[in-house]
């Protein structure tokens, strides 16, 4: 473990750099804010990282009360590594990070590569509670390999790695597969109907989870689409409301009765 640099600088925000700034480092919280990780879970999660660097980046935010180890009780008795209070009270900070980067991101390119971890804090910062009163839903997403099942249960998200069976012990009631649209959708930067009809988005199950996933689940658009997206945002907006209205009014219809079985 090397020494730190230093900025000089007897300032709360330098001190933040020169704790988290390191290349890396902040990416080991984003997987580590999604839940407790073995070195080798750490090591799958971010492929490109020296093992060697991963191990000092882990040392440092130990030194520094941001990481602890704690051992598993039998039968697994592995060592994990998880985020102390000082770490987790990071997690806003890291969501809004993602949110502000995420508004210049870009397509990706070619050697991008996409981790389930990416993709369920991705999914925390753009979730708005608001929009997602009343709503009961459980979709699992698919991007590229990456499976993550999202439950949103009267304006609380609920994300992990995962199908929908697995995550929930139940079945999806949608499931959406999205390829590198997925920043543009929620972006508002493409309308779903655009993102099915060229492919990009494909929906089975409930027939209204494209415009709600693009209506819950909200970027910013780039600096330079803000002034574009003002023009269609009325109409965008119209859309999206009156799916999860049709969506919030089936949850409140009573089941349908079948001879012998009553709806409940």
């Amino acid at each position: 473990m090397g020494g730190r640099r230093r900025y000089g600088q007897y300032c709360g925000l330098a001190h933040a750099v020169e704790l988290v700034g390191e290349r890396w480092t902040l990416l080991i919280v984003r997987d580590l804010l999604v839940g407790p990780k073995r070195f080798t879970e750490l090591r799958r999660g971010l492929p490109r990282i020296p093992t060697n660097i991963l191990s000092d980046r882990l040392k440092r935010l130990e030194a520094d009360g941001l990481v602890r180890r704690r051992l598993l009780p039998r039968p697994a008795s592995a060592v994990v590594y998880e985020l102390t209070e000082y770490g987790h009270d990071l997690d806003e900070i890291v969501l809004a990070l993602g949110r502000w980067g995420a508004r210049t991101l870009g397509a990706p390119r070619e050697d991008d590569v996409v981790t389930p971890d990416s993709i369920v804090t991705a999914l925390r910062a753009t979730f708005r509670p608001e929009a997602a009163v009343g709503l009961s839903l459980i979709v699992e997403l698919h991007v590229t390999d990456v499976v993550v099942t999202a439950r949103i249960d009267d304006g609380v998200l609920t994300t992990r790695e995962g199908t929908a069976t697995e995550v929930t012990g139940a079945e999806a009631d949608a499931v959406v597969t999205v390829g590198p649209g997925l920043r543009a959708l929620l972006a508002r930067e493409i309308t779903p109907e655009h993102a099915l009809a060229d492919g990009g988005l494909t929906v089975s199950g409930e027939p209204s989870a494209a415009e709600i996933l693009g209506s819950v689940f909200v970027l910013e658009p780039t600096p330079a689409a803000a002034l574009d997206a003002l023009d269609s945002e009325s109409e965008t907006s119209t859309n999206s409301e009156t799916a999860l209205g049709r969506l919030r009014d089936r949850q409140h219809e009573p089941a349908p009765s079948v001879e012998g079985y009553p709806g409940v």
